[in-house]
């Protein structure tokens, strides 16, 4: 006998309420001619009949000359003590939480391999063309530093696989600088890839073309799909060989380095206040502490006694429901260490990342996670594991009592987590109000697909997609996910369960009932051998799937006919089975 509430434990949480939006139902262009939720207060209102494009921005109001594009770096600078070691050898650094370092250009000829144009245009104000430019090129790969910019790599440390790893910090990344556009929003500017810093150990500083392509469509994937994540503005490509043992196996191959320009409202992590703790640096742990809660929590007020409880108490909260948006789409971050963790509950670091397919509790995405750690299932508990980190790192600062107050906080971590999985799947199945059985609905379904192994993102989309007489009848002709679950020998008493439930729904109608399914159920997420088929053209500098798989996955709870000519709603190819990744990129 199964156990609905252990079912629920690993089923996937959302969002506490739901922003109703506009959709065209049907979208025939790649180029981005259509409006799909963009799950933002701003845009929640907006018709495709006022707006043909979310990217529709004045290009008079866009800047055309990247000469006039301008960062700072003086806020971090002035705000705490730079490492007063010059050079990017590695090194042990005390005392700081920034060391200055100069990106390595790229050698050899470079390209544009993808741009983001609801980055570019809408957060970095530049006309999409300029992307073009041989200055582009430069300033977005290391070669040339933007006005402004005094380039610095961030020192932060974090628990790897359970255990404290001492140092890591940014081993091949540099910041840029901090960009304010035109909305008064402040984005913190990231080089990936960019060569050695003072925290690259034994590493070569770069990143290679198959790892910095997923890194590039995963983050704008994530946006699109409304789960809190950085943003990538460009992948830039070189013919820099770059040697890599993918699989760690003393298989060493060359490819060629690449290089992401990344965005962030902030880069800090649990990490970035671990090492402080861990190395006895509690004055610049508490200076740290002040500054991200003076920039990025502005409801904790800055003489407040217990804000240090208060933050705790935020981020506790937004990593259980951050993690639960990841379960509702199927994400599994795949290597969930304290260093991978924001302050901001943001989602950093795209490695060795999947989408799950066949619906599995212990899905592992990351071939060398050999033990399933950061299997999809396991998620929370690692975030659980991780705020227990952050509480320790913490108790330098609080007092007894606070101490004492912020254990009860992290205990009430588990209650918010299933309270944000319970709201994400009533949404997903549609259903309105509360009901004694919904959380044994949902996981009598989640119980069904992983016995008949169905494929979880395209289930909870054609049962938004199927009408109530498709459903009646489960005629399910061209409907390949709801065929594989209704081969269960308890689909249909399942079904006449939901069936019930939906007609109990005042006011409902099936139009309202179906649209509402399909804002929160997407058609198209990036699965891995999606990725796999855009980078193998790649690495021949053919980029026409990158950029398809942009277009596409920027609209993913549209219905897309040239998605649909190449198959990203339909069943996976059986090769999809073979495909690995790691940690390595």
């Amino acid at each position: 006998m199964w156990s609905p509430a252990k079912v629920l434990v690993f089923a996937l949480v959302a969002a506490s309420s739901f922003i109703s939006v506009h959709l065209l139902e049907f979208c025939q262009s790649p180029e981005g001619d259509c409006h799909s939720p963009d799950n933002t207060a701003s845009s929640s209102q907006l018709s495709p009949q006022t707006v043909k494009s979310r990217w529709n921005i004045s290009v008079s109001n866009l800047i055309k000359d990247l000469n006039q594009f301008r960062v700072s770096c003086k806020k971090l600078i002035e705000a705490f003590p730079i490492d007063e070691v010059d050079g990017n050898f590695a090194r042990s650094v005390k005392n700081c939480i920034f060391s200055k370092s100069t990106p390595t250009p790229l050698k050899g000829p470079l390209r544009l391999g993808a741009a983001s144009q609801d980055v570019v245009e809408g957060i970095l104000d530049l006309d999409l063309a300029v992307t073009r430019s041989d200055d582009f090129l430069r300033y977005a790969s290391g070669s040339r530093l933007l006005a402004g910019s005094v380039p610095l790599a961030h020192r932060y440390g974090g628990h790897q696989f359970g255990y404290w790893a001492g140092q890591l910090g940014d081993g091949r990344a540099h910041f840029l600088g901090q960009y304010t556009n035109r909305k008064g929003e402040v984005w913190e500017l990231q080089l990936k890839g960019s060569g050695k810093t003072p925290y690259s150990r034994s590493g070569d500083g770069r990143a290679v073309i198959r790892s910095s392509v997923r890194e590039f469509l995963c983050s704008e994937a994530m946006h699109f799909l409304g789960v809190p994540t950085s943003r990538a503005a460009s992948l830039i490509v070189s013919d820099e060989p770059v040697m890599r043992d993918q699989f760690y196996n003393g298989n060493v191959k060359t490819e060629r380095g690449a290089v992401v320009l990344r965005l962030a409202k902030s880069w800090f992590r649990i990490g970035s206040l671990e090492i402080l703790a861990q190395s006895g640096e509690i004055e610049l742990l508490r200076k740290l502490l002040n500054f991200v809660i003076d920039e990025h929590f502005p409801s904790i007020k800055s003489d407040d006694p217990d804000k240090y409880l208060v933050f705790y108490s935020t981020v506790v909260n937004e990593t259980a429901h951050l993690i639960a948006q990841w379960m509702s789409v199927g994400f599994a971050h795949g290597v969930c260490n304290t260093d991978n963790f924001s302050l901001l509950s943001i989602t950093i670091d795209y490695g060795p990342f999947g989408f799950m397919e066949s619906y599995n509790p212990n899905f592992v995405p990351n071939t060398s996670d050999d033990e399933g750690r950061y299997s999809i299932g396991a998620q929370a508990n690692v975030g659980l594991f991780n705020l227990e980190k952050l509480l320790m790192a913490l108790r330098p600062v609080l007092s007894t009592k606070q101490q004492k107050e912020a254990k009860i906080i992290l205990k009430g971590y588990a209650d918010i987590y299933h309270m944000r999985i319970h709201q994400r799947f009533k949404a997903k199945l549609g259903l309105l109000g509360e009901e004694e059985e919904d959380g044994y609905l949902i996981a009598f379904l989640l119980k069904m697909m992983e016995d008949t192994q169905s494929d979880f993102t395209m289930t909870f989309r054609q049962l938004s997609e199927a009408s109530a007489q498709q459903l009646h009848n489960s005629n399910f002709t061209q409907m390949w996910a709801l065929e594989d679950l209704s081969s269960h020998k308890l689909f249909s008493e399942w079904l006449s369960m939901y069936l019930l439930r939906l007609s109990r729904q005042q006011n409902d109608s099936e139009l309202d009932r179906q649209l509402r399914m399909k804002n929160v159920n997407p058609r198209y997420v990036l699965r891995n051998w999606m990725a796999e088929s855009a980078i193998s053209k790649a690495e021949a500098n053919d980029f026409s799937e990158v950029v398809l798989l942009y277009h596409t996955l920027s609209f993913p709870f549209v219905t897309q006919e040239t998605a649909e000519e190449v198959d990203y709603a339909a069943r996976p190819p059986l090769w999809a089975q073979r495909i690995k990744v790691s940690c390595s990129s």
